[in-house]
């Protein structure tokens, strides 16, 4: 299926539930990674342009997350040009996914759909570092797991004594920066305040939003839990199940996402080159589609290059490297 055929689907499926369409997909190949991002914004501008203001729109979304200021900014940026929000997730829709199907008046989830919890992690240039290949990277901190070291200490273990708490504090400090650690409980609150937001303008019960909320940010338990359509449901969310004929349709766009981002094959430079020395390389790590506003993907396009260096650990040995030369990263028309 191209994108010319799956705009043909994404009409019928304007036509069936008397919206508009706009898919959003963000790549889980491993290896070619994205996330939703502050990037996909101007995209999104312009395609809501082109639709201009209507009374309904479906998002078609597939992603493991991203940044939670950017999908704040996308479902507001959505809502402002629609009266009515539905999120139509295939497969899933996690993390920051999650966040922006909070603020949809109806989320049609599949069999297969997941949902997942919207404890943010965080990123900070004064994080922790790993040693990665050759250099240390910066990894990101749970939200939920800081707290939960706290609370083991202060309700599991009960520990009461100042001076303890006072040295457990500063051992947790001597891991992460106090400043990354003052972000993050700046940002538990923020997360918590954007989901009330989203929620209460869909669920009226002051205390079963406060319930979804506590159970996404906090109870769920870890942050790769998964959360079924008939969870959802049971939260309070406004889940719909899908006909027959609806899911096959989802279904058969999600397969074919999967096969154009080549979800299912882990990208390894050593294939990509298939024997050879250097070669070109183009991916497409997420797509934008509308009917109106055709398909955009984001792409990291470069060289590939394999060469020999001598091996740190015995001098007398080559070891073969691959050096990626990045031409361009970013959102174009496809």
């Amino acid at each position: 299926m191209t994108f010319a055929t799956r705009r043909a689907v994404y009409k019928k499926i304007e036509a069936d539930r008397n919206t508009k369409v706009i898919a959003y997909v963000t790549s889980d190949r491993q290896g070619a990674e994205t996330q939703i991002g502050a990037d996909c914004v101007d995209l999104f501008v312009d395609v809501l342009d082109k639709i201009g203001p209507t009374p309904k729109i479906s998002l078609l979304l597939h992603t493991n997350g991203g940044s939670t200021s950017a999908a704040w900014r996308l479902v507001n940026l959505i809502q402002s040009f629609c009266d009515e929000l539905e999120v139509l997730i295939p497969l899933k829709a996690m993390s920051a996914g999650t966040l922006i199907s909070l603020g949809a008046s109806k989320i049609v989830m599949t069999k297969q759909a997941a949902l997942g919890p919207i404890d943010p992690s965080l990123t900070h240039a004064l994080g922790p570092q790993i040693p990665m290949g050759n250099q240390l990277a910066r990894i990101p901190v749970s939200v939920e797991a800081v707290r939960g070291y706290l609370d083991a200490a202060t309700q599991d273990l009960a520990i009461k004594s100042d001076e303890t708490l006072g040295s457990i504090l500063m051992d947790l400090s001597n891991k992460v920066h106090p400043l990354v650690l003052g972000e993050i409980f700046r940002s538990r609150a923020q997360i918590r305040f954007l989901a009330s937001k989203l929620l209460k303008e869909n669920v009226q019960d002051s205390d079963k939003v406060q319930a979804i909320i506590d159970f996404l940010c906090a109870d769920s338990g870890s942050h790769d839990y998964t959360i079924n359509r008939r969870e959802a449901a049971a939260l309070g969310l406004p889940v719909e199940k899908p006909s027959e004929e609806f899911y096959a349709i989802l279904k058969k766009i999600h397969k074919d996402f999967a096969l154009e981002l080549k979800l299912s094959e882990p990208f390894n430079p050593s294939v990509e080159l298939a024997g050879n020395a250097v070669t070109q390389y183009r991916l497409v790590r997420g797509l934008v589609e509308s009917t109106g506003g055709g398909c955009h993907g984001f792409m990291s396009e470069g060289t590939l290059t394999k060469s020999q260096a001598p091996n740190p650990a015995a001098p007398h040995l080559v070891m073969e490297q691959i050096t990626d030369q990045r031409d361009f990263e970013g959102w174009k028309a496809i």
